[in-house]
């Protein structure tokens, strides 16, 4: 058995902590192959400048879809909202902390006026208005131990970042503070894994068998929020569902780019609902904008 993925650190981490969970369950063998991405070829522009649609999976789906492989691993934030029809997202496994974390020297509330703050995400940089900061925001390529580099060298004050990729790598040392979910609200799908297989795949059950129940309903209200408003990368949008035993609760926010509040809602309800509860979200935010 063959699993594709992106060679960034933190993605063959990613992908061998899946490789971990399938030998628990099956003696097959498992090889990984290394597929580079758009979004990992393209250094100098920023993400949201960037209209390619799935630009970090692109290339690992049409190698799913050609059985080059017989499964990607993802950072499901990474996804498209909509997958090719050949595709299906057949496990997500336990969700990471789905939370922004600070990068920098200070603590966000000492962040001095004027200081260099580094992002290529949209969302972030408008959070950081939303938050009245006055900060040089400026692009910030790069993978995650690089972007944390450019921090500790002082290229840059501050940076936000994953919480999840960070606990992952081992590199929780460098987190300033993290953020609560209403503060800053992630991207949706952030903290978790998706791994993506033809809908054919002899192997759907066992890949199924991956599957955190409560983490799969999270990411698919989230997913339909996304799916339904259909921004993408290129508004400010934040999107976070939480499970809690037989209930969810999903927390939305659409920004501008300029960091005015457009829209934002919280809804409460059945797990068992979930994608109804995101799509009731998305509904009421479309009659906000």
């Amino acid at each position: 058995m063959q699993v594709g993925t992106r060679g960034s650190s933190l993605a063959m981490v990613q992908t061998k902590n899946i490789i971990t969970s399938l030998r628990d369950i099956t003696n097959e063998e498992i090889g990984i192959k290394i597929i580079k991405t758009t979004g990992d070829k393209i250094k100098d522009s920023q993400l949201y400048n960037i209209d390619v649609k799935g630009i970090f999976t692109k290339e690992l789906d049409r190698a799913v879809l050609d059985e080059e492989v017989d499964f990607a691993v993802h950072s499901l934030k990474d996804l498209p909202s909509e997958l090719n029809d050949d595709l299906d997202i057949l496990a997500v496994p336990c969700r990471e902390s789905p939370k922004d974390a600070l990068i920098s020297p200070y603590k966000w509330d000492d962040l001095p006026d004027g200081a260099v703050f580094g992002t290529s995400s949209l969302r972030r940089e408008a959070f950081c208005k939303y938050h009245q900061k006055n900060l040089d925001i400026q692009p910030i390529r790069g993978n995650i131990e690089t972007r944390i580099r450019k921090v500790e060298t002082g290229e840059y004050h501050a940076t936000l970042m994953a919480e999840a990729g960070l606990k992952r790598l081992g590199l929780n040392e460098h987190i300033q503070q993290n953020f609560s979910l209403d503060y800053i609200t992630p991207a949706a799908g952030q903290g978790a894994l998706a791994v993506v297989a033809r809908k054919d795949t002899k192997k759907r059950k066992l890949l199924e068998a991956l599957t955190h129940k409560a983490s799969y309903q999270e990411v698919m209200a989230e997913k339909k929020v996304l799916e339904e408003l259909g921004v993408g990368c290129q508004w400010p949008l934040g999107v976070c569902a939480r499970a809690n035993g037989d209930a969810l609760e999903l927390q939305s926010i659409l920004l501008s780019k300029e960091g005015e509040l457009i829209s934002k809602h919280n809804i409460k309800g059945s797990i068992s609902q979930a994608e109804s509860i995101g799509l009731e979200v998305a509904k009421r935010m479309m009659e906000d904008c």
